[in-house]
């Protein structure tokens, strides 16, 4: 596995009554579907499949409108996350304005299945940024602020969380990562972010609001505001490298970290 990257700039619009979808880095994770999805505003967005066997994730990165399910209307007025039912539950996403999505599909193992029937939050779970918890992590800046979104051992081996940093003159805000064989981890760009993201044996890359980006568990790995005043805005995704017990701190056998 190599590091990967998409820039939003390059990601060809094609719509069709008002629905863009774009596969992000297909065939890159085996197990993951990703993709990126545009809305005008005034569409809505029905899913094509649910599932009772795969975590499905959504990250509304720009744009405001609500998701609504049988039983609920979910309101989007910032950075917001939805998890889907796992018991095949009608859901849809109406844009009040042009809106732009991550929808992430996971396949669920066995032991995922297992550890979800034990216990795990109740779905569908809805949250705006604001109502999550924050995080203090020694790897961030001062003042970077981290929100975590998604704990593990929910909806399978797989977690979200938030950083949000401003650069400051002579400070390292943002993030400086040892690599982690922990976990594989996702990272989407939001906002006006305007910095740069160095993995392990890459040249550095400047990134934007919308970039998607992939970094394989173990290497060392750094996000940084490109100048002072400058914003680092990024969700962090990451899929667990054990196939039986999702704890970041023991180390994968080299079956699953080779066998992902």
């Amino acid at each position: 596995m190599a590091f990967r990257y998409v820039r939003d700039e390059d990601i060809k619009r094609e719509y069709k009554d008002g629905i863009c979808e774009v596969p992000m880095l297909p065939g890159n994770f085996k197990g993951h579907v990703h993709t990126k999805v545009y809305l005008k505003a005034g569409t809505t967005y029905y899913p094509e499949k649910t599932y009772t066997d795969k975590t499905v994730i959504y990250i509304f990165g720009a744009g405001k409108g609500y998701v609504a399910t049988n039983d609920a209307c979910y309101s989007i007025e910032e950075l917001s996350f939805f998890v889907a039912d796992l018991d095949n539950g009608k859901y849809a996403i109406h844009a009040a304005t042009d809106m732009e999505f991550m929808h992430l599909v996971v396949d669920m193992n066995e032991y995922d299945l297992k550890i979800y029937g034990e216990c795990h939050y109740k779905l569908p779970y809805f949250r705006s940024l604001h109502q999550c918890p924050q995080y203090v992590q020694n790897c961030k800046g001062p003042t970077t602020e981290n929100w975590m979104i998604l704990a593990g051992r929910n909806v399978g081996r797989v977690s979200l969380g938030v950083c949000h940093a401003i650069g400051q003159e002579g400070v390292d805000e943002g993030t400086i990562e040892k690599g982690h064989t922990g976990v594989h981890q996702w990272n989407y760009c939001l906002g006006d972010s305007d910095f740069v993201l160095t993995v392990e044996g890459n040249e550095p890359i400047t990134c934007k609001g919308g970039d998607w980006s992939f970094i394989p568990a173990g290497l060392d790995h750094s996000m940084i505001p490109s100048a002072p005043g400058k914003e680092l805005f990024y969700v962090w995704f990451e899929q667990y490298t054990r196939k039986t017990d999702p704890v970041q701190f023991i180390e994968p056998t080299e079956e699953e970290l080779n066998d992902y």
